[in-house]
């Protein structure tokens, strides 16, 4: 049953194809982004030097708070209703289990593997998280732009293909910014690595000079109490990171569930006819273009290797979150796709929404994981680290 329902995602109802043709659906796509992604490398080599480094680094920021926002909005909330609301409902639960399977694989790994003590967590955390952003729209559209796609009308594949993909975004970002961000900070006072930082010297304090109360003693007895409410929303946000979390993409996932839900908000702005659609209509061209752009950019960003890091992190544990993540995790996540279909929990005969359900389960280690350790610890054992743990393993298996 298993291998029916994995069959029922890649081909329509089972009917009959041969297995050349799906082989076909299953590697044209990767061929595309790998197509799209050595050209994006070619511009950054120094015979051309069109993508430096800096031009890399402004196309990902304007993919990421720009390009990327105006597809999901546009895209998710043309698509959504209030009905479709409530039949989604799997996909964020789809992560969320996703996470929590890929965390005890990770786990299992690095008992077994047993990596330098600083990248324990680090390992269990590169093989639980994987992108369920950039790359499934990247890979949804190369399949979808095929007319003889296993998935119907190229239209209707790439909205519905980008519809479920965005609705879970809103997720994936409070895993990140909330389980990750705990994971791989550093004690206080140490880097990732596990050195000492040296704090310098506080500087002398002044006298302190005479404070002379502007409030009466009634006034400052009723000052706690109206900013006590403050305060607390104050800890609320720093202690749970709202502000990492509400990132460009989950912004747009917020404006689009909420209007594309809303019959009277989504005539007025979504629609073909409506008086705001100019808007949205400069939303999709925009949007057009994150797909392009982010795969050139990754492509660029592959023309530094994968940098010093890889010798501290050692070959035994970079295999090893290489096979956890591609290897061991989707047949644990296709399991249970497999199990939530036999429940009723999936929409029957819609097999682009099975389809995505699996792609998050197999998607290679998230892009913004080592953004998370940026954050963290000091630049250059981000840098290492990040370069190493995406790019290596997606570049050298994911395309394989």
């Amino acid at each position: 049953m298993m291998e029916m329902s994995l069959m029922e995602a890649m081909v329509s109802g089972g009917t009959g194809e041969s297995i050349l043709t799906s082989m076909k659906f299953a590697v044209l796509p990767i061929a595309k982004v790998f197509t799209l992604c050595f050209m994006g490398f070619l511009m950054a080599t120094r015979y051309i030097g069109i993508l430096d480094a800096n031009g890399r680094k402004l196309l990902n920021g304007l993919v990421f708070s720009l390009l990327l926002p105006c597809l999901i909005f546009t895209q998710l909330g043309r698509a959504i209703t209030v009905q479709k609301l409530l039949d989604w409902w799997y996909i964020p639960l789809n992560i969320v289990l996703g996470t929590v399977s890929g965390s005890l694989v990770g786990l299992l790994v690095a008992f077994i593997v047993q990596p330098p003590r600083p990248y324990f967590k680090f390992t269990v955390v590169h093989i639980a998280i994987g992108n369920n952003g950039n790359m499934p729209l990247v890979l949804i559209a190369a399949l979808c732009r095929d007319p003889s796609n296993p998935f119907g009308d190229p239209e209707k594949c790439r909205q519905d293909g980008n519809a479920y993909v965005s609705f879970g975004q809103w997720v994936g970002a409070i895993i990140l910014y909330s389980y990750v961000f705990q994971m791989l900070a550093p004690p206080p006072g140490e880097t990732f690595d596990g050195s000492r930082v040296e704090k310098p010297p506080p500087p002398a304090l002044a006298a302190a000079p005479e404070q002379v109360p502007l409030l009466t003693s009634r006034a400052s007895e009723q000052a706690p109490k109206c900013s006590k409410a403050l305060q607390v929303l104050h800890i609320f946000v720093q202690k749970f990171k709202l502000k990492r979390v509400f990132q460009p993409p989950v912004i747009a996932s917020a404006l689009g569930i909420s209007i594309g839900a809303t019959p009277s908000l989504k005539h007025l702005v979504l629609t073909n006819h409506a008086p705001l659609f100019f808007f949205t209509d400069a939303c999709i061209i925009l949007g057009g273009a994150m797909i392009p752009c982010i795969l050139l950019a990754l492509g660029g960003n592959l023309v530094d290797g994968p940098g010093a890091g890889s010798k501290k992190l050692g070959l035994r544990t970079t295999a090893a979150i290489i096979i956890g993540r591609l290897v061991l995790v989707p047949p644990a996540g296709m399991c249970m796709v497999a199990l939530a279909d036999r429940l009723g929990f999936i929409p029957r005969g819609d097999t682009m929404f099975k389809f995505v359900l699996l792609l998050q389960h197999s998607m290679p280690t998230s892009v913004l994981s080592g953004t998370t350790i940026q954050n963290s610890c000091p630049r250059p054992n981000s840098t290492k680290l990040n370069r190493h743990a995406w790019m290596d393993a997606y570049t050298r298996l994911n395309h394989a």
